[in-house]
């Protein structure tokens, strides 16, 4: 009986199909629970012979499914005729009514099989994106390994080449670390989130806390909105570093961030840094800078001042 129960919990939430028995139990027991609720209604009505056998057909139809659903609905119109709970006998009128209540059964019999055919599409195509995910989670976690384990590997062989230029080494030891920490927040944000207080500084740290200043209140990203602004802060502090602010001695950036309406605003300025004389064409970087945002509805614009980088973000705060 534990079994019997445990099997038409699974197959009611459709993760499973019913076997034949226990369909054929289940609609079994509706008729029968029909045929007492229709000897109750006796006593009051004598003369209602097909509607409590209609949340039969239909319950054993959601179980079963069509077939099944056929069954009981003729079934249900036999004991309709066949069982007489008073002195009254079957009669034409009694047969038109069997007629009407087959025809409402079959519309509503079509009507479940519609939508438990909806049902298992969208549990299949669920079924598929988990299994995708599942999958997509498994090769990210096998690049970003092999990601670190290369990084490691470039981080080790210049320790040992340059070993005798200690002065070389303190200038590109922080950035392969900035580098690896970046790496690890984007893997670590896209299942959760982060503030953007932490994901300015992780990226921004290396290059010492005394060029920068961060102005803004506490504000929560979400995973991939998270993602995304990471790339682009690591395309602009790399880019600091290797011709702005964070290239010259006396260079600093200010950061700022506001929300309205639902919209964020990050203000990039660079201060003190050397004076951009000519631009090339639109690398990888810019294209990034460019079209990170789209799909939060959001923009980034880049101007170069005399006085250094200036870069605007915009986009919608998605839910979290």
């Amino acid at each position: 009986m534990a079994k019997w129960i445990d099997d038409f919990r699974a197959c009611w939430r459709g993760d499973a199909q019913p076997s034949v028995r226990l369909a054929v139990a289940f609609a079994v027991l509706c008729l029968v629970l029909a045929t007492a609720a229709r000897f109750g209604l006796a006593q009051i009505r004598p003369d209602v012979f097909f509607t409590p056998y209609f949340p039969a057909v239909f319950f054993a139809t959601a179980l079963g499914g069509f077939r099944i659903g056929i069954a009981t609905a003729l079934a249900s119109g036999l004991l309709g005729v066949v069982l007489n709970f008073s002195g009254a006998h079957a009669d034409p009128a009694r047969f038109a009514l069997l007629m009407i209540f087959w025809v409402v059964c079959g519309i509503a019999i079509w009507g479940v099989e519609h939508y438990r055919s909806l049902v298992a599409q969208q549990r299949e195509v669920s079924k598929r994106l988990i299994e995708e995910e599942q999958y997509r989670k498994v090769v990210v976690d096998e690049l970003q390994h092999r990601l670190k384990n290369k990084s490691s590997t470039i981080h080790a062989v210049l320790h040992q080449a340059l070993q005798d230029r200690p002065d070389v080494w303190q200038r590109i030891d922080h950035r392969i670390r900035a580098l690896s920490a970046t790496d690890d927040l984007i893997a670590r944000v896209d299942g959760y989130g982060c503030g953007i207080k932490d994901l300015l500084r992780s990226e921004l740290g290396p290059y010492g806390h005394v060029r920068f200043n961060l102005n803004g209140e506490q504000l929560f990203l979400p995973a991939k909105l998270a993602v995304s602004l990471a790339l682009i802060f690591h395309e602009l502090a790399t880019n600091a570093g290797k011709y702005g602010a964070f290239s010259s001695p006396r260079g600093f950036l200010q950061v700022s961030w506001t929300v309205d309406d639902g919209r964020l605003n990050v203000i990039w300025d660079e201060t003190e840094g050397p004076v951009v004389e000519a631009i090339g064409e639109a690398g990888f970087g810019t294209k990034l800078l460019k079209s990170a945002l789209r799909p939060f509805d959001g923009k980034t614009e880049i101007s170069y001042l005399k006085t250094g980088v200036h870069c605007t973000m915009q986009c919608k705060l998605p839910s979290c």
